[in-house]
């Protein structure tokens, strides 16, 4: 089991006092078999008042409410989680899947049918020759395998940027240019995979690196593709790895712009400034 401690810490200046609007977080961490809090605490400045929900795919969303104007907001969120997923190679595939390609069952059909569905492609040619470059058409492979594949030639002909735009920039944009965020690389791998016909969601959240701790960094961004027998297994195509105990979950969604940590809106005069400072520590 490891233990991390994540401070996300995120900033608001305004160029005059603004009513802050509803705002929605989310930015406590998913909890499940392989992930527990250990605890949080959300830090607002100004005072908010918070209701708490889960959404359809059960994150943890808060609602954030503010009485006073002001001219700076900050919101910080302190967090320590355990993870027990330190073998992320260890699972087991149900024999119908083991080989690429398969069929899901169609009770799971039903319900993955919202991360099968490839709304942000349709007949996109770049990622087809992309797939058709990689795969070489290959008759037969492991499922795994291929997924495998898939990942690691995204992490080593796309260049990772730190891209400080908000969104994520289309499939075609990034093998256009061979460069993106993390957003951007997870984007591109449910792109592909689910051409391929397979289930994949995003994630958003947090890893921790050997420099993790020594100055800010930011939140990052991955991928899972549901494997019949081993569930929702992450791929991070910016790292070139399984998702493991070193990646804290905080969000998934189908969609990359439906699980931004922060969201909300001011009445005043336009101008603002933000800043996202992401600390992880390992206190195994």
């Amino acid at each position: 089991m490891k233990r991390f401690k994540v401070i996300h810490q995120t900033i608001y200046e305004y160029s005059t006092p603004v009513e802050l609007q509803v705002h929605t977080l989310r930015l406590r961490p998913r909890e499940d078999h392989d992930q527990h809090i250990e605890s949080s605490q959300l830090n607002i400045n100004p005072h908010a008042s918070l209701r708490w929900h889960r959404d359809a795919e059960s994150n943890s969303v808060a609602i954030a409410t503010f009485s006073e104007p002001t001219d700076r907001l900050v919101i910080e969120s302190t967090t320590t989680v355990q993870k027990y997923d330190v073998l992320p190679h260890d699972f087991l595939i149900s024999d119908f899947a083991v080989s690429f390609p398969f069929e899901y069952a169609q009770e799971d059909r039903i319900t993955l049918m919202p991360y099968l569905r490839n709304e942000s492609t349709g007949n996109n040619p770049e990622v087809d020759n992309w797939i058709n470059r990689v795969y070489l058409q290959r008759q037969s492979i492991q499922t795994f395998e291929l997924l495998l594949l898939l990942n690691q030639q995204i992490y080593k002909y796309i260049q990772y940027v730190k891209r400080d735009d908000e969104g994520v920039q289309s499939s075609s944009i990034t093998l256009t240019t061979n460069k993106g965020s993390c957003r951007d690389l997870a984007s591109l791998f449910i792109d592909v995979v689910r051409h391929l016909g397979f289930a994949a969601r995003f994630v958003s959240g947090y890893v921790h690196t050997d420099s993790s701790g020594d100055l800010p960094e930011t939140t990052h961004a991955w991928a899972e593709v549901f494997i019949p027998g081993a569930g929702w297994k992450g791929f991070d195509p910016t790292h070139g790895c399984l998702v493991g105990a070193r990646h804290i979950a905080v969000a998934v969604s189908r969609l990359p712009e439906l699980v931004p940590p922060v969201s909300g809106a001011f009445w005043g005069a336009p101008g603002s400034f933000l800043k996202v400072n992401v600390w992880t520590t390992d206190v195994s």
